[in-house]
């Protein structure tokens, strides 16, 4: 089940970053961190200063999941000997989760809010980066909490705790990549957050029907099959 978890992971975490609670707000993340100005249509700051901040910031939140990870598949190896029923349930909220995200479900309770919001007080420094890395990984918001819950809710039917460690890494690796990739680019120009923020809402659609489908393949048990098959493809083509 690793090989399709892993990738399921890290295109999570890309479509986390590209959402309506994260995406418009790199700007703000990147002037904060850096304590840089807007200028000219661009964030005027040093890209050696943006790098280090930006990795430490990446590194922040990449621990907060990791430990989350961690934690979810300790709970989970408890439920071993029901791990059928632990995996349909986890199918369903996925599910559910996915429904949400699409517009499809609008369950009031699953957007409550938790936001991250730095304070401007402080010399800014690479370990600040990284502590609001981790504010921002333990106080995620709405549509970044239904994907990341999802993750979390299938690396509790991992069979080993490195197994969870490293899928909630990989979605870190998702959300981090392009975090990193889009705060370069608008040192240059914000052009292209304008345009990518126009589609925000179809990215969204596609992110709720891929939690529908993981959930789809973890509840009716074809998860582990499809992964088998694709382990098995690998060797034959190698």
């Amino acid at each position: 089940m690793e090989n399709v978890s892993v990738l399921f992971a890290f295109t999570a975490g890309m479509l986390s970053f590209l959402s309506p609670c994260v995406f418009p707000l790199i700007p703000a993340y990147v002037a904060n961190l850096t304590g840089s100005t807007f200028g000219n249509n661009r964030i005027e700051v040093s890209k050696s200063l943006l790098l280090a901040r930006s990795l430490s910031f990446i590194i922040g939140f990449s621990l907060i999941f990791v430990m989350m990870g961690a934690s979810a598949s300790v709970l989970g190896r408890i439920f071993t000997h029901n791990r059928d029923v632990v995996q349909k349930i986890s199918g369903l909220l996925i599910i559910i989760f996915g429904l949400q995200m699409a517009g499809i479900l609008k369950l009031r309770f699953l957007m409550l809010e938790k936001r991250w919001e730095a304070k401007q007080t402080g010399e800014k420094n690479v370990w600040r980066s990284f502590i609001l890395g981790m504010s921002f990984g333990a106080g995620w918001t709405p549509c970044v909490g239904l994907a990341l819950s999802s993750i979390l809710l299938l690396a509790g039917t991992s069979n080993t705790v490195y197994s969870g460690m490293v899928m909630l890494f990989v979605y870190s690796l998702g959300l981090g990549i392009p975090f990193l990739a889009i705060s370069l680019i608008i040192t240059y120009s914000l052009r292209v957050v304008r345009k990518i923020n126009r589609s925000l809402g179809f990215l969204s659609l596609i992110n709720g029907w891929i939690l529908i489908g993981m959930g789809l393949l973890l509840f009716t048990g074809q998860l582990q099959k499809l992964s088998a098959w694709l382990a098995g493809f690998t060797f034959f083509t190698y």
